[in-house]
């Protein structure tokens, strides 16, 4: 669906570039091509250092340190998640993300799932732990956007870490209200 829709605004983009004379749509894709290729050299060293570090940490047994510690957080919001490496996935996934470092953290979040759902009875949906994994992933709270801060330094911001600490209240916000509503949500559907 997701590819219909993208070649959709594709063809209506040339389409209109066509019939409206504008000469100017090759410029636009080489020059936008060029843009991202250095976006890439940019922030992809950053993102390689950030993997190795969340790798090592990995291998060396602090992650799962850091999942012992959140297990009595992540047992109260996640009360049916009774696997410890879907845990010590959760718990790499949310390290990843108090970075600001979502394309770390996919991996582990992906690797967290498959856990998760070979702990769930019904495989036609997704379990309450699933669901809070998903909220605790989606809104979870950034300590050091690390991706943004690259991102700002990358187009020349003066200050380029100025967005920590409205970055920590914005996600410290949406992590209460999205675990608060899916905990109202859960409390409803169990009546």
């Amino acid at each position: 669906m997701i590819n219909k829709i993208w070649f959709l605004l594709i063809f209506i983009g040339v389409f209109f570039s066509f019939i409206s004379g504008n000469d100017t749509m090759g410029d636009v894709i080489l020059n936008t091509s060029f843009d991202a290729y250095d976006l890439i050299l940019s922030i992809g060293p950053l993102l390689v250092l950030w993997s190795g570090i969340m790798n090592i940490a990995s291998k060396s047994g602090l992650l799962a340190k850091f999942s012992k510690l959140l297990k009595p957080i992540l047992g109260r919001l996640m009360p049916t998640a009774n696997s410890d490496k879907a845990m010590e996935y959760i718990s790499s996934n949310i390290a990843a993300n108090m970075l600001g470092l979502g394309s770390v953290a996919t991996p582990a979040g992906l690797k967290a799932m498959k856990e998760l759902d070979k702990v769930n009875k019904d495989k036609t949906r997704a379990s309450d732990a699933m669901i809070t994994f998903l909220v605790l992933n989606t809104s979870g709270v950034t300590i050091i956007p690390m991706t943004v801060i690259a991102l700002r330094k990358a187009y020349g911001s003066i200050n380029p870490t100025a967005i920590i600490v409205p970055s920590i209240i914005a996600t410290m916000i949406s992590s209460i209200g999205g675990l608060t509503l899916d905990y109202l949500i859960r409390r409803r559907n169990a009546k």
